[in-house]
């Protein structure tokens, strides 16, 4: 799972040709990193459906205020520029494989 940033959200997000999962994070929130492992075997195991990058909100804080990201971790999808589903929270592998599911 790679990182992305202010400066190039809009490239690697945004103008991307398949959905992307973001992970709104930060260094010292405990249950980031908790759902970092799940994340990074997600990302693994959907890899031909869509990626996932991660976003620290305190590096990056202009696009966490543009997409209103009041806590982490926050999951958007991103589809063709477009925000098309966010929660908030970790959760199990399970559970997020669940919900990722429903998009379509």
């Amino acid at each position: 799972m790679r990182g992305v940033t202010d400066a190039d959200f809009e490239e690697q997000v945004l103008r991307a040709e398949r959905p992307v999962l973001v992970e709104f994070t930060a260094r010292w929130c405990g249950p980031c990193r908790q759902l970092g492992p799940v994340l990074e075997s997600i990302a693994e195991e959907e890899r031909v459906r869509f990626d996932v990058v991660a976003l620290d909100v305190d590096v990056s804080p202009d696009v966490s205020v543009k997409y209103g990201v009041l806590g982490t971790p926050t999951l958007m999808v991103f589809k063709d520029g477009e925000p098309v589903w966010s929660r908030v929270g970790a959760r199990s592998k399970r559970k997020l494989l669940e919900e990722l599911a429903e998009l379509p």
